[in-house]
């Protein structure tokens, strides 16, 4: 007696318990450019890696993955988007559009190619997040005005969540900035993670 109720012990224990103990969290996956990569930063001071610690730190069991490459515009993003998201990927947030805006590429291109990866990841059943870049005002009010319009008319049509603006808080503000001013030092990184976190969270609600 003894001996089988240790082997119904034993069975509970690997079919039961060992499957909830085991239960790895949620991917979120970042999509991006040198904004999401962490250009001129430690990696542990990149964006996905600073999300996962203070969403960690909320209570909140994430594992963000960074699928920034620097230097990547729109049609680089979608070029890669299959391998890039990967079999593990739960949700995804896309960060994509400031190089093509800084080459001054036709919006209409940054915005079919960044539809062609929400279509694409909403066919997977991929929850979709969309943080939205504004172009220079530099090019031109026509560029920029048609550049800024894109996030929301993709949010809009594919019912997406959207943050309006990655750089918000941070942009043109040199104690948030590396020297080029492109790009956040960690400083700035805190402050994105900051401003996005509550509207991260109800997005993975939905996931």
């Amino acid at each position: 007696m003894i001996n089988g109720a240790f082997h119904i012990s034993v069975l509970a224990w690997i079919f039961f318990i060992s499957p909830l103990q085991a239960k790895e969290p949620p991917v979120l996956v970042v999509l991006g450019d040198s904004l999401t990569a962490g250009a001129g930063l430690a990696a542990e001071n990149a964006f996905p890696q600073k999300l996962q610690l203070h969403l960690a730190s909320l209570g909140i069991a994430v594992k963000v993955e960074n699928a920034g490459v620097s230097g990547d515009t729109t049609a680089d993003g979608l070029a890669r988007l299959d391998w890039s998201v990967g079999a593990d990927a739960d949700a995804v947030i896309i960060e994509l559009g400031a190089n093509d805006a800084l080459r001054g590429l036709p919006p209409e291109l940054a915005y079919a190619n960044l539809e062609k990866m929400v279509q694409r990841l909403q066919q997977r059943k991929l929850p979709v997040m969309l943080a939205g870049m504004k172009a220079l005002r530099n090019l031109g009010e026509d560029y920029a005005s048609a550049f800024d319009a894109i996030y929301p008319r993709l949010a809009e049509k594919y019912q997406a969540p959207l943050y309006p603006f990655f750089l918000e808080g941070v942009a043109a503000d040199a104690k948030y900035n590396q020297p080029d001013m492109l790009h956040p030092n960690e400083a700035g990184v805190d402050v994105i993670v900051r401003n996005m976190t509550p509207q991260i969270i109800e997005f993975l609600k939905g996931m």
